[in-house]
């Protein structure tokens, strides 16, 4: 199914209404999605809902709570999200954090338990609109583990994304947003709902070795994914763990923890003032300079440019705002069915979804 991006929010806003979420927040949370899908990362999409309403109508996440400060110290600040819905209580982190970093050109921002925060370069980039430097580490709580440690057998992590965005002039910052497995839990879902493999280096089996079906993590085979680029990617993930969780919100993974079946990130940000470290004007031109000189770079055979990270999200969306944006059959199914157990009638859904 093909369907435009206005008409996917609208959707998808009254679903998050009807389980619970106040109007306004069900909107943000909407259109973060539907902005995942437009940049291409249709795992941190509008497929999410289905779980989201789950989680809502289970009375694990509170989509309407917000952030609660509970540690201040000026540039270093804390906040509680009390499950709230994640890209609500992720922009008000990131308004404080924005704020303390105009004030002493650096900000640390601790955000804990909140529910799914979705696509992180949303909040880098939010950042980069300011002005400012961002990085954050992001931990996976709140259900089982889906990643093995680099060199064991059995799922200790989920997929812990780490995001950098440094801000460009000309609005075309550069965002790396990553998860730290080979790809995302939720681009392994949509495998599995579309019927097709994963890369190779994504998955192992029950038994710890390597596949390239999603069915063993969606269709209840026992299997794990896997760090990116072994050793490293497993380090990586380490960080994001310890920082994100530990540090960011006093909750990783390790069992003695909650797992209530609903996904909850924990965040740790620093948000960084480029010109309280030296001359703006000089960084923009070295910046700019760099940026020329990858760009610059001679194609590799079967490569039509060389691009910078967040390029690839920024033509996509041009594409699918145009285009319309491409949804399975199987997650489209999901997505209805997770409208009517919001409360909404099967021709409520119909009407809402027809051309």
């Amino acid at each position: 199914m093909r369907i435009q991006a206005t008409q996917l929010t609208q959707l998808a806003t009254r679903i998050l209404s009807s389980a619970g979420a106040e109007t306004d927040r069900a909107a943000a949370v909407a259109e973060h999605l539907v902005e995942a899908n437009l940049k291409g990362h249709d795992s941190h999409g509008i497929g999410m809902v289905p779980s989201y309403v789950h989680a809502m109508l289970k009375g694990v996440i509170a989509p309407n709570t917000d952030a609660a400060l509970v540690n201040d110290h000026g540039a270093v600040v804390r906040f509680e999200a009390g499950t709230g819905l994640g890209r609500v209580v992720g922009m008000q982190a990131m308004d404080v954090g924005l704020e303390r970093a105009r004030t002493h050109g650096i900000a640390c921002v601790g955000l804990g338990n909140a529910a799914h925060l979705g696509r992180i370069g949303a909040f880098a980039e939010y950042c980069a609109e300011a002005g400012f430097i961002s990085t954050h580490y992001v931990n996976v709580v709140g259900h089982d583990p889906l990643v093995v440690a680099f060199g064991g057998r059995d799922s200790r992590f989920v997929t812990n994304p780490y995001c950098c965005a440094i801000p460009r002039p000309d609005g075309n910052h550069v965002v790396l947003d990553m998860a730290t497995t080979t790809v995302a839990a939720g681009k392994v879902r949509v495998a599995h709902m579309q019927g097709v493999s994963v890369p190779a280096h994504s998955l192992v089996d029950a038994s710890g070795q390597e596949t390239t079906d999603p069915g063993v993590i969606f269709g209840n085979g026992g299997g794990a994914m896997q760090p990116f680029g072994l050793h490293k990617g497993y380090g990586l993930m380490v960080i994001c763990e310890l920082l994100g969780g530990a540090l960011g919100g006093l909750f990783t993974m390790q069992p003695e923890n909650p797992r209530k079946g609903a996904t909850l990130n924990n965040m740790l940000s620093i948000i960084l003032d480029p010109a309280a470290v030296g001359d703006q004007d000089a960084i923009n031109s070295e910046i700019s300079a760099m940026s020329d000189y990858i760009y610059s770079s001679e194609p590799a055979a079967g490569t039509e440019a060389v691009l910078l990270p967040g390029d690839p999200e920024r033509k996509t969306r041009a594409r699918l705002l145009t285009e319309g944006i491409e949804i399975d059959d199987n997650s489209w199914a999901d997505f209805i069915q997770s409208g009517t157990a919001a409360g909404l009638s099967q021709a409520e859904m119909d009407a809402a979804s027809a051309p």
